[in-house]
C-alpha cells in the first residue's frame, strides 16, 4: 500500500466515527503527521474526546487518559518514587504522561501549576523528575481537549502552553444529516474500541519524514513570510507570530500538502491550515468584534498571493 492509500485509509476510518467533520479531520491528522500537539477546543459533548481516542487507536499508539480536575497535582502526570523496603529503596512508578500519546480531557480544568508541568514535556519530550531527567516515548504527542472560558471551573491555558501546541481546532455543533446519523447509529464508544490500527510504528516514521520531504519553494517562504510580517504589523494583532509559530506553520501546510497527494507547497495548503494552527497564537486588536479566527481570515484576504 503507497503513502497516499495509507493516508486515504486513515480519514476513511476517523470520518466513519466522527460524521460530518471532514475538514477538522484531516486538520487533526495532518497535526500528527507534522508531528505536533493538538488541541480541540469546544463546548461538551460534540465528540473531542471520542475523536482523541479514534486518532489514537488509528494510529496505533500507545495512549493514557487523564481527566484533568482543579486538585490534579503534576507528579500525577509524571509519577512518583516510592520507598520500597523489600528493595532498601526509591523506586520511580512513571505516571500517564509516559505514553505516545497523552489524552489530557479537559485541561483547562487544571491549575496553571499542572498545565505548565506539561511545557517541558511537551517541548523536549522529557520529564525532570526529582532531578533526574527521564525521556518520554517516541513518538509522543498531546491531544488536549478544552472547553469554552467562560465555563464554570476553567482557567486559561498560559500562552507558552498554547504556543506548543502545533494546532488548534473546533468541532462545533453536527448538521442536520450527521446528528441523524449520530442519533440512530452505533454507540461511538462502542465504535471507538473496536477500531483497528492501521499504522505502526515505522509507518508513522515514514509517513513523518514523508512530509519533512515536501518540497516548499522560494515564493512560497516568500507568501509565508508576508503572511507572518501581517501579524506583526499592528493592523491585526496585539503581537505578531514568532519565529516557532513561522516554522510551525510550514511544516503543517508540508503535511497537508501529503495529504493532498502533492510532492510540493502550494498557497492553498497554507491557507487550509493557517487558522487551526495560528489563531490560537494571537490576540486580535481592539474592538473588531471579531475572534482571532475571524481576525485571521481577515488578514488572509488583505496579504496577496505570490
Amino acid at each position: 500500500m503507497d503513502i497516499q492509500d495509507k493516508l486515504r485509509s486513515l480519514l476513511n476510518q476517523l470520518n466513519t466515527v466522527i460524521v460530518g467533520k471532514p475538514d477538522q479531520i484531516s486538520a487533526c491528522v495532518a497535526c500528527l503527521l507534522a508531528g505536533g500537539h493538538l488541541l480541540i477546543d469546544d463546548v461538551p459533548g460534540v465528540g473531542k474526546t471520542t475523536l482523541a481516542h479514534a486518532l489514537s487507536r488509528t494510529f496505533g499508539l500507545q495512549f493514557s487518559r487523564v481527566q484533568f480536575t482543579s486538585d490534579l497535582m503534576p507528579s500525577d502526570l509524571s509519577g512518583v518514587s516510592v520507598y520500597e523496603r523489600g528493595k532498601e529503596a526509591f523506586v520511580f512508578h512513571p505516571g500517564p504522561l509516559f505514553a505516545q500519546v497523552l489524552l489530557a480531557d479537559e485541561i483547562n480544568r487544571a491549575s496553571p501549576k499542572t498545565q505548565s508541568a506539561l511545557l517541558e514535556a511537551m517541548e523536549e519530550k522529557q520529564v525532570t523528575i526529582e532531578g533526574q531527567t527521564r525521556a518520554l516515548p517516541r513518538p509522543f504527542f498531546v491531544i488536549a481537549t478544552q472547553n469554552p472560558l467562560d465555563q464554570l471551573g476553567t482557567y486559561a491555558l498560559p500562552e507558552s502552553q498554547l504556543d506548543r501546541f502545533l494546532m488548534r481546532i473546533s468541532l462545533g455543533y453536527p448538521d442536520r444529516a450527521a446528528e441523524r446519523a449520530l442519533l440512530a447509529g452505533e454507540d461511538r464508544r462502542n465504535m471507538v474500541d473496536q477500531l483497528p490500527s492501521l499504522l505502526t510504528g515505522d509507518e508513522l516514521d515514514r509517513l513523518q519524514q514523508a512530509v519533512l520531504a515536501v518540497h516548499a519553494a522560494d515564493p512560497l517562504l516568500d507568501y509565508v513570510q508576508d503572511l507572518i510580517t501581517a501579524t506583526r504589523s499592528g493592523r491585526w494583532f496585539l503581537q505578531g507570530l514568532s519565529p516557532r509559530a513561522g516554522i510551525a506553520l510550514v511544516r503543517a501546510a508540508k503535511a497537508q500538502a501529503l495529504l493532498s497527494g502533492r510532492d510540493y507547497v502550494a498557497p492553498d495548503d497554507v491557507q487550509a491550515v493557517l487558522p487551526q494552527t495560528i489563531a490560537h497564537r494571537l490576540i486580535p486588536v481592539g474592538d473588531a468584534g471579531r475572534g482571532a479566527e475571524e481576525q485571521v481570515r481577515a488578514m488572509l484576504q488583505a496579504v496577496p498571493l505570490p
